[in-house]
């Protein structure tokens, strides 16, 4: 009996050998993203086409937006040459394949963060790049604040998606709810909407900003301030890749702590010569290189000046000074009452 025991551990020693290597190998290839990204001298980054504010080609087929920016702010803490960021359009079906496969590097705006997604995908979330949440555009007149004052009024929405199983979920938790008119696309809901066909279109935060730049009079709509839903949204890479998900990561947190610092690319240069040891240890003037971490002392110095802060980006691509016109909100740094918060650079 012992004998026949020890042939079998030792067959399942046998089986399992083969495997470690293979295992070890995996690893291996998944953990030299950045050295793959520097030898082939690009940044192949996935963005999804066609969203004003995020990731836009204009006529000429130059990119914009907020997810465009990220990629090339990625690139400049690598190569100090944020065109040195390929951007890779990618359908929702496409994205998440497109990462685990090794299509791109990085996915600046994938989906929205959830379980499923983050345990299930071989993928990690990096961040919040950008708070959205289910919204209501509806016209300015009607001085609405929240859902509460659209009490008894039609919303115009895309029939299955999640927009409209909240709108069922406040029908009955309502004495007076609102009346959901069903539309196959969001295009369609939103024409209908134009038309004068419902009194409100429910969408997230962007996709309605996106919709009131596009109306014949945005002025005389507004976003209401209440969300009743959130959607974080930010950059993802694959699993197994600590080195290559702290850089993409401390892209991020770079931006904002140069916000919150008053360092832009307006100031950066005279920003090298202050005596704050915060700023100073941000652009890489005190504290040398980080063991591991990869990536040249003045990292972050090279973001911001080729790209800029968090809110210089955000104002460009979806604040006031784009056509969107969006408030800052949930992503405003912490210190203005929103959520952007970033550990120190140290």
């Amino acid at each position: 009996m012992l004998a026949r025991l020890s042939c079998l551990v030792a067959a399942m020693f046998a089986l399992l050998l083969p495997l470690a290597p293979a295992r070890a190998s995996g690893l291996a290839v998944r953990a030299a993203t950045l050295g793959q990204v520097t030898e082939r001298g690009r940044l192949l980054c996935g963005v999804g086409a066609g969203q004003p504010g995020f990731a836009r080609q204009d006529e000429k087929g130059e990119w914009s937006g907020l997810d465009v920016d990220f990629c090339r702010a990625v690139a400049a803490a690598i190569f100090d040459d944020p065109s040195r960021a390929s951007i890779v359009a990618l359908t929702p079906k496409e994205r998440l394949k497109a990462l685990q496969t090794g299509e791109v590097d990085l996915l600046a705006h994938g989906a929205a963060w959830t379980l499923a997604r983050d345990a299930g995908q071989g993928v990690a979330f990096v961040a919040t790049l950008f708070f959205d949440g289910q919204g209501f555009l509806t016209a300015r007149k009607r001085a609405a604040q929240s859902r509460r004052d659209l009490a008894g009024l039609s919303i115009c929405v895309q029939q299955g998606t999640s927009f409209e199983l909240d709108l069922v979920d406040g029908r009955r938790a309502s004495d007076k709810p609102v009346e959901p008119r069903l539309f196959p696309s969001f295009e369609e809901a939103a024409e209908a909407y134009a038309q004068g066909q419902c009194d409100a279109l429910t969408a997230d935060l962007s996709t309605l900003a996106a919709e009131r730049a596009r109306l014949e009079a945005p002025d005389r709509h507004a976003i209401l301030a209440e969300l009743i839903d959130k959607e974080p949204l930010g950059p993802i890479v694959r699993q197994g890749d600590a080195q290559w998900f702290d850089v993409v990561r401390w892209t991020y947190f770079a931006m904002l702590d140069a916000e919150e610092l008053g360092v832009a690319s307006t100031n950066v240069d005279e920003a090298l010569k202050s005596a704050d040891p915060r700023t100073r240890r941000l652009l890489g003037v005190e504290g040398g290189r980080v063991e591991g971490f990869g990536l040249e002392p003045d990292w972050a110095y090279r973001i911001v000046k080729h790209v800029g802060n968090y809110g210089e980006v955000f104002e460009r691509n979806l604040g006031h000074g784009s056509p969107l016109g969006l408030d800052r909100r949930l992503n405003a740094l912490w210190t203005e009452g929103g959520l952007m918060y970033a550990p120190p650079v140290r």
